[in-house]
C-alpha cells in the first residue's frame, strides 16, 4: 500500500529541511552519498576488507545512545539498525570518524582537535576488539554521563510528554502525528491481536502470555529524517495487569527497505528485511533486539519495537576539545564492542593487525581511516551547501 498521496509533499519538503539544519545534519541524513563518494574516492582501493561481520551501516553519533534491557539494565549500544548489513566493519569506523568531525566542526573545534579524535577512536575501537569483555574504553565523557544519568531517571510520563506531549494514553495529531487511513487502522488492529505480537509485547513487560492485549491509540508518525517516506507508525497498547488494571507501552513500527551499505561479497542475511534489521540488531546491540519483532503490514515488511523510557540518542550541540576527544574514544568502544562479540579471539587477532599495519605519518591512525574522513568531510561540505542552496533558500 502506498502512502496516501497528501502526505508525500510533506514529507519530502520536512526531509529536506531537516538536511539543511547544519553539515551534521547533513551527514546524518544522507547515507547514499556517503557511500557513492567513499567509492568514488581515491582512497577507496586502501580501504581493507575487514572480518563480516553485522555492521551498523550507519554509525552516526546520532545513532548511538543509552538503550534499556527488559530488566531496566541500562548501556549505550548502537540504536538504529535499518541499514544494518553483514559487511566491512571498516565502514563504521569510517561513518563514525565522519560524524565527529563534523560535529568538532559545528563546535568551531581546530582541525588538530580533529586528528586527536581519530586517534582516539582507533585506541577506543582496539581497546574493544582485543578484548570486548573488560577492555578500558577510557574516561566516561561528561556527554556520556549525563544521558545516562537522565535515561536512568525516566518513567512513562517522561515519554508520553516527549514523544505524545501528554501522560494520558492518547496520540494528539498535530505536526508530528497524522491521521491513519482506515486501511491503516484496520491493519494495525489486527497486528496487535495476533497472538505472536500480543506475546512479544506481554514478555517485555514480564507478564504471563495469557493476558489481555489491545491497540488504544495509533497515528502515522513523521519522524526521523532519512527513513521519510516509508511507513512509521506510534501506536499505544494497553495490557490487562492480574489485578485487572491497565499499564500502557508506546510501540514503533517501522518499514524496512533494502538497506544501501554494501553487503559482504558471501554474506548469508534473512531475505525479509524485517528480519534481517531484528537480527542485526540481537548481534550488534542486545538490549534492542530482544524488544524487536518483524512483521508484515499492509504487504510491507516492517519491525516492532517497544519505546523504553530510558531509549535516548547522544545529542551534542556544542564540544569542547576535552569532550569531544573523550567522546571519540568512549564511542569508538561502544562500537568496537558490537562488532567484537562475533569474532573468535584469532579473527579480532588478525583484525587489530590490519588497523596497526597503516598508522604511518602524522597522525597515530590508520592513513586510510584519516584520508577518507578528510576527503569526506569536504564532500559534505560542498554538498551541503548545495543542498541549502535549493532547499532551505527555495523555503
Amino acid at each position: 500500500m502506498p502512502l496516501p498521496a497528501d502526505r508525500l509533499p510533506v514529507l519530502d519538503a520536512s526531509r529536506a529541511l531537516k538536511m539543511a539544519r547544519s553539515a551534521h545534519a547533513y551527514v546524518r541524513g544522507n547515507t547514499a552519498k556517503f557511500y557513492e563518494w567513499l567509492a568514488g574516492s581515491s582512497v577507496a582501493a586502501r580501504v581493507p576488507d575487514g572480518p563480516a561481520v553485522w555492521i551498523c551501516g550507519d554509525c552516526h553519533l546520532g545513532n548511538l545512545g543509552p538503550i534499556a534491557n527488559g530488566d531496566g539494565r541500562v548501556e549505550i549500544q548502537i540504536r538504529d539498525l535499518d541499514q544494518a548489513v553483514i559487511g566491512n566493519p571498516a565502514h563504521d569506523l569510517i561513518r563514525l570518524g565522519l560524524s565527529l568531525a563534523t560535529a568538532a566542526r559545528g563546535s568551531d573545534l581546530p582541525g588538530v582537535t580533529t586528528a586527536r579524535m581519530i586517534e582516539e577512536m582507533v585506541e577506543g575501537y582496539a581497546a574493544a576488539i582485543h578484548d570486548p569483555t573488560s577492555g578500558d574504553p577510557g574516561v566516561e565523557p561528561e556527554v556520556v554521563r549525563s544521558i545516562k544519568r537522565e535515561a536512568l531517571g525516566r518513567r512513562w510520563r517522561h515519554l508520553a510528554r516527549e514523544r505524545l506531549d501528554a501522560v494520558e494514553p492518547r496520540i494528539r495529531l498535530g505536526k508530528k502525528f497524522w491521521a491513519l487511513a482506515d486501511e491503516e487502522r484496520a491493519a494495525l488492529t489486527a497486528l496487535f491481536e495476533d497472538p505472536q505480537v500480543a506475546h512479544m509485547v506481554l514478555s517485555l513487560k514480564g507478564k504471563p502470555a495469557d493476558r489481555e492485549v489491545r491497540l488504544v491509540d495509533a497515528a502515522y508518525w513523521m519522524k526521523g529524517c532519512s527513513s521519510l517516506g516509508l511507513l512509521r507508525y506510534a501506536a499505544i497498547v494497553a495490557l490487562k495487569t492480574s489485578k485487572g488494571r491497565w499499564s500502557y507501552a508506546l510501540i514503533d513500527l517501522k518499514e524496512a527497505v533494502d538497506p544501501i551499505a554494501p553487503t559482504g561479497a558471501t554474506a548469508e542475511m534473512p531475505a525479509d528485511n524485517g528480519e534481517r534489521v531484528v537480527a542485526a540488531a540481537r548481534a550488534l546491540s542486545p538490549h534492542l533486539g530482544t524488544r524487536m519483532m518483524a512483521v508484515r503490514l499492509l504487504d510491507r515488511s516492517l519491525f516492532i519495537r517497544e519505546l523504553a523510557p530510558q531509549d535516548l540518542k547522544i545529542e551534542i550541540d556544542q564540544f569542547n576539545h576535552a569532550q569531544a576527544v573523550r567522546s571519540a574514544r568512549y564511542l569508538a568502544f561502544v562500537v568496537g564492542r558490537a562488532h567484537a562479540r562475533q569474532m573468535d579471539a584469532a579473527t579480532r587477532g588478525a583484525w587489530i593487525d590490519v588497523l596497526d599495519a597503516d598508522r604511518r605519518g602524522a597522525i597515530d591512525a590508520p592513513s586510510w581511516l584519516w584520508e577518507s574522513v578528510v576527503a569526506l568531510a569536504g564532500q559534505h561540505e560542498t554538498g551541503y551547501l548545495e543542498h541549502c542552496r535549493r532547499y532551505a533558500l527555495a523555503a
